[in-house]
């Protein structure tokens, strides 16, 4: 798998792995972030991130006049789901480094969430699956209703749980090629839908509202989805409970756009 060859090409070079380290600890870093921690020149450092970039790891983002990057967890879990799920974790040690960078507990700094993917399918059709809830509801379980209009409210619907409130918004909507809307509100009713404990509740409900931004961008046979989740406060709950759902989320969307079958990820 060429996918396969360029992130184990990537990780073969340590400073490649330390760069990486580096946005695990700290994501959203600028160029000169990153080279203020190592020892080389600023045009070598750009190579590195180009080779990360170009194996899915690093994903770029512009602010201003400023180029970001985050770490990009998808051709990992591609490779967890190949190799380390297949076979025994003894026999894939070369990955010990990107291992112990994985297990390294996220900084209260963080704020945002991004992840980046690949979907060979069109735009049109991304975008279908990312507002029609006969598709969101097979990846997701969950569903909106809206006129996908910008300052439109949306009412979200999971199991049991619905809601509706004038904070719960289009932010906007560019067909094919951008949609960002408000979270939805953590009230005692979504609590018990997922089973959040009691106790953790008044944490959670006293979250800013974040804000979820899908960026779409044809590239020949595929799509590149890139998805930034941000607007959270340090340390908050809401982001270390969107990290780990936001993965299961869009593996199911890559599979059931890709294979027309439905993903059903362990819980």
């Amino acid at each position: 798998m060429e996918q396969d060859d360029a992130v184990f090409r990537a990780l073969a070079d340590p400073t490649r792995r330390r760069l990486l380290d580096t946005l695990r600890a700290a994501d959203g870093l600028t160029l000169r972030e990153l080279c203020a921690g190592l020892d080389m020149a600023r045009q070598s450092v750009s190579k590195h991130l180009a080779v990360l970039e170009a194996a899915n790891l690093v994903a770029t983002r512009r602010r201003g006049r400023e180029k970001l990057h985050h770490l990009n967890a998808a051709p990992l879990d591609a490779i967890t789901e190949r190799w380390i799920d297949r076979y025994h974790r003894g026999r894939v040690h070369v990955l010990a480094d990107l291992k112990a960078a994985l297990e390294a507990p996220m900084t209260t700094t963080d704020t945002a969430f991004v992840y980046t993917t690949y979907i060979r399918t069109t735009p049109e059709r991304l975008w279908q699956a990312l507002t029609d809830p006969a598709f969101t509801s097979k990846y997701w379980g969950a569903t909106f209703d809206t006129d996908w209009q910008p300052g439109s409210t949306m009412r979200w619907s999971l199991g049991g749980w619905s809601h509706a409130d004038e904070g719960q918004v289009v932010v906007k909507a560019e067909p094919f090629t951008v949609l960002s809307y408000t979270w939805h509100t953590i009230d005692a009713e979504f609590a018990a839908e997922v089973e959040l404990p009691a106790d953790d509740l008044p944490r959670w409900a006293a979250d800013p509202r974040s804000t979820v931004t899908f960026e779409l961008e044809q590239q020949g046979e595929v799509v590149k989805l890139t998805v930034v989740h941000d607007g959270f406060a340090p340390g908050s709950p809401v982001l270390d409970g969107v990290q780990g759902g936001w993965p299961s989320i869009l593996s199911g969307l890559k599979s059931l756009l890709e294979t027309g079958e439905e993903l059903h990820i362990p819980q």
